[in-house]
């Protein structure tokens, strides 16, 4: 077994509604505003106009949840009522002054481009939908987070985000037939989800409409059955692309006429011009 020490513990922390304070608005600032915005937090940004990057002014003429203050940080008055707290600025010592008001706080913060001062990291992440992956390197190295992530990337079925979005869809729409929390309904619910999970095709869970779905229901989770994608009339868009790619041999013999005949005319039209 590996050493257990020396690591972070991963969450999908839930911002929703939260209120986080962004001091400073440049490059990577813009990376922080995109990440808390996706989360659906409520974002006030300090920071100078002069030093707002392109990405930050788009943030601010854009509908978002954000409250913007053309200034520099002003002290602990600016964090009353604040959840989380990120400073992306040139300013070292000033980073640690927000850094210290923030812990005698018990505000949770993030200082850029200083580890000891970061009470979490930012990895760097993938999103496809509610597909969320975070490659973390404790501080260590984010370019090389980077370029990880874009290995992991690469190495993703396709359809991943749909077919999770049409998965929850199913997941709600079973827990409306079969409600409950834990006990042998809560088993067999479990159970029977894995089994469709691990039984059809990432993209072809991906093609899941709400007809589909209850047929799935009605079909396999009323008779305590798994019907595969192709009982339910389901086509894969793999398949719909080679049916639609596949020719036959009268297909090509048209085709092949119908290119032939087309030279003719091209070669008689030449010749009439000539003459």
């Amino acid at each position: 077994m590996s050493h257990l020490g020396g690591g972070s513990l991963l969450l999908a922390w839930q911002l929703k509604g939260k209120h986080v304070l962004i001091v400073g608005g440049g490059d990577v600032a813009s990376g922080r505003i995109e990440s808390v915005l996706a989360a659906d937090a409520r974002v006030t940004l300090i920071s100078p106009s002069n030093g707002l990057h392109t990405l930050t002014k788009s943030f601010l003429d854009g509908p978002h949840n954000i409250t913007y203050h053309d200034r520099i940080f002003g002290g602990v008055e600016d964090l009353a009522g604040v959840d989380l707290v990120l400073t992306a600025i040139d300013d070292v010592a000033q980073s640690r002054v927000i850094c210290g008001l923030c812990r005698e706080l018990k505000i949770p913060v993030n200082v850029a481009d200083i580890p000891e001062s970061c009470d979490f990291y930012f990895g760097s992440q993938i999103r496809d939908g509610p597909l969320q992956i975070m490659i973390s390197t404790n501080g260590n190295s984010p370019k090389l987070a980077n370029i990880i992530r874009k290995k992991v990337e690469q190495s993703l079925p396709e359809h991943a985000g749909d077919a999770i979005t049409r998965v929850g869809e199913l997941r709600v729409k079973l827990k409306e037939r079969a409600p409950g929390v834990g006990g042998a309904i809560g088993k067999r619910r479990m159970r029977w989800m894995i089994d469709v999970c691990t039984s059809w095709e990432m993209e072809e869970l991906a093609l899941l409409d709400d007809q589909m779905i209850r047929r799935l229901l009605d079909d396999g989770w009323e008779k305590n059955a798994v019907p595969s994608p192709g009982e339910l009339g389901a086509r894969s868009s793999r398949q719909a692309y080679h049916v639609k790619t596949t020719l036959t041999a009268p297909d090509v013999f048209v085709m092949t006429l119908s290119f032939v005949a087309g030279a003719a005319c091209a070669g008689l039209c030449l010749l009439a011009r000539r003459r």
